[in-house]
């Protein structure tokens, strides 16, 4: 029988139209920080597959900022490490595929804050680079993994160029990209490094689009990622959208799009498309921007949930 096919369906002769399960899949932003107020959240604001944002939950695990989040287990959300009031932890969190915080059930490898996190292999999370502490020349490029089941598996150290305020995007469908970041004494650097469907780090290339920090990173299209917003030395925030292949190479930067800002998170959701929320410029920002399964902006449709930044975001369900 003839089909048509589009992003997460498929159309048959007669009209009968298949979903893709991907096309269920939401988004989960988590924890942060108020620099106006002082306050550590441990809140959470789930986005449905259609990129809506819902209003705060409250009380999901270990208040803190300057974490990372990833996708597990094919369907489920894992928060780990930050600074919480005490300084930087190694507590990691796991979400259901509802969304629901479920535990923290141990802390998990090298404590530290302003790292990344991707999604690998298909079902399993990475954890990378980062700071132990705020002081300089602190920056490492240590590997956190974990299972399918949100268990830490091991910890490597040595792979690509150590810096922290970074982001990450599972990319090809099963492999993770790292990209930007800042490397002290260096400043903001386009660094781009790989990791294979097992974890291992594979390569690293620089000068891939503008080079910042304290951008936010999610994949879209189904198998390629986006990096967006950030920092620049010298200008400050910015909209520069970075986009990468599906084999983790530079495309493009086609335009600025959306509010300047940085420190946000980004997730994917729809099966396809990524959003960005959240963020700082001279006062925090509740900001949502929506992308299309093309990496194009779309609209910031509207503010959501409590103003912070320093949060993290990661895919989740169905």
């Amino acid at each position: 029988m003839p089909v048509s096919l589009t992003a997460n369906n498929i159309t048959f002769d007669d009209g009968t139209t298949r979903s893709s399960n991907n096309a269920g899949v939401m988004a989960i932003f988590g924890f942060g920080y108020a620099n106006s107020l002082s306050v550590y959240y441990s809140i959470t604001n789930l986005v449905n597959v259609f990129g809506g944002v819902a209003t705060d939950t409250s009380t999901a695990g270990t208040a803190r900022f300057a974490l990372a989040a990833a996708t597990y287990g094919g369907d489920k959300a894992i928060f780990g490490f930050g600074s919480s009031s005490s300084g930087s932890v190694n507590t990691i969190s796991r979400f259901s595929n509802t969304g629901v915080y479920v535990d923290e059930p141990t802390t998990a490898g090298t404590a530290r804050i302003q790292l990344a996190a991707a999604g690998y292999g298909g079902d399993k999370a990475i954890f990378g680079f980062g700071a132990p502490t705020a002081v300089a020349g602190s920056n490492v490029n240590t590997i956190s993994r974990f299972s399918n089941t949100g268990v830490y598996v091991d910890e490597s150290t040595g792979s690509g160029t150590a810096r922290y305020n970074l982001a990450a995007a599972s990319y090809g469908g099963d492999k993770a990209i790292f990209g930007f970041g800042y490397v002290d004494g260096t400043g903001s650097v386009n660094t781009i490094s790989r990791f294979s469907n097992t974890g291992a780090y594979v390569s690293e290339s620089t000068g891939s689009g503008t080079a910042r920090y304290f951008p936010a990173a999610a994949g879209y299209g189904g198998d390629k990622a986006i990096f967006g917003f950030g920092y620049v030395d010298g200008t400050g925030s910015v909209n520069t959208i970075s986009r990468f292949s599906n084999i983790g190479v530079y495309v493009d930067e086609p335009t600025t799009a959306g509010t300047a800002r940085y420190y946000l998170a980004a997730a994917g959701y729809g099966g396809d498309k990524a959003i960005f929320g959240f963020g700082y410029t001279t006062t925090n920002l509740n900001t949502i921007s929506r992308f299309s399964n093309t990496g194009t902006y779309v609209d910031e449709p509207t503010t959501a949930g409590t103003a912070r930044f320093g949060l993290a975001a990661a895919s989740y369900g169905p």
